[in-house]
């Protein structure tokens, strides 16, 4: 049962009694489009334990991929109007050997491996999720970035005619991200190809993405088509829509609020109360050698 759409309608139709076709919209299972791939991975001592896993159908039937749309619960409904195959990454810019591989040659860059991260939004709510993928440094060392490279621009795809939410000025489409490349390169930034040991649902960044369990979510690009090697920052689709609201690095830190809303706190998907946001999501062993002198609270 979906509880969160079976509680609003329930207050929105207060004490009327629900019709048999409203309670079988209710009950009913939302669709999503999961190929239901087994994916053989091997499980990484880089991960989280000690921590409750997010049910599959809550990562798959929450999700913020406004290429489908803005809501939360219609990606998993429409996800099939989205065809991730045949698929294939251009890796190029500041390197020595670019390439484009297809879906096939990405599975086989480096072993898979099965790595529980959490997972922070800016919107304050967050997740445990088991991925399966491998360190992105893999995949960038096959290209050899040359010495003049800095930064890693990732473009992901663009299909109005499969895409609803790309036919809405919501964002300037394609998506865009980007990290610095000493970011791309540390062990725990992961280029992901499944979660729960399956391939990536549509909603969820089908069929590959990176994810960067330090920072907030829409740090991580879903539906990769291009990995750009620069030497200059690269524009962020978010940071272009409000530089205001979203920095270039948007590392989690709960001691810097977005302009709207504390990040102090955040709801754990499938908890009552909250709990506390933790510095770097609670990743800093790994990751704050990274961000040695600067100023954390400004450099957002």
């Amino acid at each position: 049962m979906d509880r969160r759409r079976f509680l609003a309608a329930a207050a929105g139709f207060g004490a009327v009694a629900l019709s048999a076709d409203k309670l079988a919209e209710l009950f009913s299972p939302a669709t999503h489009a999961f190929a239901g791939n087994k994916l053989q991975a091997t499980k990484s001592p880089i991960s989280t334990t000690g921590e409750k896993l997010t049910p599959f159908e809550d990562i798959t039937h929450y999700n913020n991929f406004y290429e489908l749309s803005t809501d939360k619960e219609t990606p998993s409904k429409i996800a099939g109007s989205f065809h991730p195959q045949p698929w294939a990454v251009q890796i190029d810019g500041l390197v020595n050997k670019p390439i484009k591989l297809d879906y096939d040659a990405l599975l086989k860059v480096a072993p898979l491996q099965e790595r529980v991260y959490r997972h922070r939004c800016v919107e304050g709510w967050s997740m445990v999720i088991p991925w399966t993928g491998y360190p992105l440094k893999a995949l960038l060392d096959r290209v050899e970035p040359n010495s003049k490279a800095k930064f890693v621009a990732f473009t992901s795809v663009s299909r109005p005619s499969e895409l609803p939410g790309q036919q809405r000025d919501v964002l300037n489409w394609p998506y865009k991200e980007g990290l610095r490349l000493d970011e791309a390169m540390n062990p725990l930034t992961l280029f992901a190809v499944g979660l729960y040991g399956e391939v990536l649902p549509n909603q969820n960044g089908a069929p590959v993405r990176v994810v960067v369990p330090w920072k907030y979510g829409f740090k991580s690009a879903k539906s990769i088509v291009r990995i750009t090697l620069t030497d200059r920052m690269p524009p962020t689709s978010w940071n272009e829509a409000n530089a205001h609201e979203y920095g270039f690095y948007s590392n989690v830190n709960p001691q810097v609020d977005h302009p709207r809303w504390s990040q102090a706190k955040e709801r754990r998907i499938g908890e009552i109360f909250k709990r506390d946001t933790l510095m770097f999501n609670g990743y800093g062993e790994f990751v704050a050698g990274l961000y040695k002198g600067m100023d954390l609270r400004k450099d957002f």
